[in-house]
């Protein structure tokens, strides 16, 4: 909804989506909402970006994802 700083798409379809970068001088459009990771299936007739949950213990209120790259083993 509110723009994604990077994509990265596996050889599989699926693609990992960062959202939410905040940087000095960047405008915002949700300052008091943490960072998001998303995950599309561009294999779908329609795909969408659906919010991947993160870990307990993991501090998202200071998530602030720049960038986004995978590791295929």
């Amino acid at each position: 909804e509110f723009g994604s700083e990077d994509i990265d798409i596996l050889p599989n379809g699926l693609a990992f989506i960062s959202s939410g970068l905040k940087y000095p001088g960047l405008k915002s459009f949700a300052p008091d909402k943490p960072g998001e990771i998303f995950l599309m299936d561009l294999n779908e007739d329609n795909p969408r970006a659906v919010e991947l949950r993160i870990s307990r213990g993991f501090d998202l209120a200071s998530f602030n994802p720049h960038g986004i790259s995978t590791y295929v083993d």
